[in-house]
């Protein structure tokens, strides 16, 4: 029998919870916020390309993002500027590259295609990527209830896409099919980024990242940003604009930075789809966006997919040595 403990006073203080236990509800909080930021992003982008088109928008959001973040890194630094080891440098150019010029044109151009709901769904299988790259760099290997998970959630995506090709909407469904390759990208960047935030901190990592991303996605929209109708834009479109670029993605990426450091690659990632939910109500509140039976149980099959294989019992990591491209990080990712 276990030994009673002493009763409580009605009005006694309550203990204070423990620094770590505070911290990762903090970070479970400031995890759910970005999630519902990103979903209704969605929305955001798809309203104001009515005005705007995405390569403007590029530019425009990749003008004001390097400015802000360069002042962030020099604020927390004392207005000096940090430097890196050569190794780290050239990985978080590269990474850079990779999330910024490359994963967030995809993502920008497939919204365009496709509709905010779809692709904030496609968006959300990024766990599975996740435990796919960790499952491939040898830090994780894949049950078999994980196994059954990735296939659920590429079925459900599938099925999700069938009436689109039945349609014959090959617009919708390059967008989307764009939109599931960029959430492959953006879970590399997610593991990969981890030990570089552990050993410099979010705020550095994701300001050199920017800023090593953002020169060709500049150049490449300025073509376009020249001819964009700039005049024409209401002051609710500038509103539009500064959230999706400052709210959405510079404070966004950052926090989301601190959340898996905090938490962990492996508890954080599922948070991701919850984006279809937080993107379908703005969706069906703001625009008037409706879905078929077709598209919920798609949706419904992905997201079991994606549950079943970030929470199915997973057997103990291999011993055997970590992949190049990890190395550097940590043995397990919780």
């Amino acid at each position: 029998m276990p030994p009673l403990s002493p009763p409580t006073l009605p009005n006694a203080p309550r203990a204070a919870a423990p620094p770590e236990t505070s911290g990762q509800q903090l970070a479970l909080v400031a995890g759910l916020a970005v999630v519902a930021v990103w979903g209704i992003n969605f929305v955001v982008q798809k309203t104001l390309f009515t005005q705007l088109p995405p390569g403007a928008f590029l530019f425009a959001r990749y003008l004001l993002m390097p400015s802000f973040a360069a002042l962030l890194l020099l604020h927390t630094h004392g207005w000096r500027w940090p430097r890196l080891p050569r190794r780290d440098l050239l990985q978080l150019a590269g990474l850079g590259v990779l999330a910024h010029t490359v994963h967030v044109s995809l993502v920008t151009f497939g919204i365009h295609w496709s509709t905010a709901f779809s692709s904030a769904l496609i968006m959300a299988c990024g766990p599975v990527f996740t435990l796919l790259i960790l499952h491939w760099a040898g830090l994780e290997r894949l049950s078999r209830g994980q196994v059954a998970g990735v296939a659920l959630a590429c079925a459900g995506v599938l099925v999700f896409l069938s009436d689109k090709l039945a349609g014959r909407q090959w617009v919708a469904t390059g967008g989307d099919l764009m939109m599931l390759f960029s959430a492959s990208l953006f879970s590399y960047y997610t593991v990969m980024t981890k030990p570089l935030i552990q050993r410099h901190g979010g705020v550095v990592v994701m300001a050199y990242a920017t800023l090593a991303g953002s020169p060709l996605v500049v150049l490449m929209g300025l073509p376009v940003a020249w001819t964009a109708p700039w005049a024409q834009l209401g002051w609710s479109h500038w509103g539009l604009l500064l959230w999706a670029s400052l709210v959405s993605a510079f404070l966004g990426w950052l926090v989301w930075g601190w959340v898996n450091e905090r938490r962990g690659v492996g508890r954080t990632a599922p948070l991701q789809y919850l984006m279809p939910l937080a993107a379908g109500l703005a969706a069906w509140w703001l625009t008037g966006e409706r879905f078929t039976a077709v598209k919920l149980g798609g949706a419904a099959l992905t997201l079991s997919g994606v549950a079943m294989a970030q929470f199915a019992t997973r057997p103990p990591s291999p011993a055997s040595p970590v992949s190049p491209l990890l190395r550097g990080a940590p043995a397990q990712v919780d």
